[in-house]
């Protein structure tokens, strides 16, 4: 038989038979083994990513708002009670903006119109605003029952009486009157917060900001360590579950300082400068 009929014959695969392609003695895989170690791949893959998602650490923006939902319902009393006067301070980040709390223990508010000195103050904080064209006090302001200025156009006000400091925002408050009979103080400023709701305020520039502030039951004062605008500043507040606030004079430029317990002196901003306008009103713990 022809050597290329005999090939023929060899090739020739009949029903009842299959051929495996490949050389003598090498088995090869089924097709569908290779599929399978495809599956097994991805699945590990997922499980990693998985893996990943849960335990990964938390981003900036998750963390600020952990952060802010901690303050939210953290109102417990802020400080320490004990005798001794001095400025407790306590840092705090609201969501993006670093707050600074002063807290006044066992001193005294007033107001003064002038720059304040003496060795008996704890806490002190530029309170109504200047008039930049005549240097006179803006907005109604009484200093031990003597109004030394009028006026109604800021809503929020802050009262002295008998040792006690009345935060909140009217048009027209009697606490002014009030004020003048018992020679206590009063002044008004930008409001931020009026009973736990963010006030909306004109001015939209970014500067330190300061409020003078009442929470659970407590007076202090809170700043910005940061440049902020109102709007944040105020929401920062907020959050913090500040009740009622208004703005202080703040800025770089605006003095103000604070004794801790340790009778050491520090200025909220050491640029800040003292006795630039003719009026410089503070409020002052001593």
């Amino acid at each position: 038989m022809p050597l290329t009929a005999m090939t023929d014959k060899k090739n020739e695969i009949h029903d009842d038979e299959f051929r495996v392609i490949g050389k003598p003695g090498v088995t090869t895989a089924p097709e569908s083994g290779k599929w399978n170690l495809v599956w097994i791949i991805l699945a590990i893959v997922a499980a990693i990513g998985i893996l990943l998602v849960v335990f990964w650490p938390k981003t900036k923006a998750e963390s600020q708002e952990t952060a802010v939902s901690a303050t939210q319902f953290d109102l417990e009393p802020l400080g320490v009670t004990n005798d001794r006067t001095f400025t407790e301070r306590i840092d705090t980040l609201v969501g993006t903006v670093q707050l600074a709390v002063y807290l006044p223990h066992n001193a005294t508010p007033v107001l003064t119109a002038d720059v304040p000195s003496g060795s008996d103050i704890i806490l002190a904080a530029r309170a109504a605003d200047v008039r930049a064209d005549n240097g006179k006090i803006n907005e109604a302001f009484v200093c031990e029952g003597r109004a030394l200025a009028f006026g109604m156009s800021k809503k929020g006000y802050c009262a002295i009486l008998g040792g006690e400091v009345t935060i909140g925002v009217a048009a027209d408050s009697p606490l002014f009157e009030e004020a003048v009979e018992s020679g206590g103080y009063f002044f008004r400023q930008y409001p931020l917060v009026d009973n736990g709701t963010l006030v909306e305020n004109e001015p939209k520039n970014k500067t330190m900001r300061r409020a003078i502030c009442s929470r659970a039951g407590q007076i202090f004062i809170a700043v910005s360590e940061t440049d902020e605008s109102f709007h944040d500043f105020a929401q920062a507040l907020v959050e913090f579950g500040v009740e009622n606030a208004i703005y202080l004079t703040g800025g770089h430029a605006s003095g103000g300082w604070w004794v801790g317990p340790d009778g050491t002196s520090r200025p909220f901003d050491p640029k800040a400068r003292t006795g630039i306008y003719e009026n410089e009103t503070y409020i002052l713990w001593k």
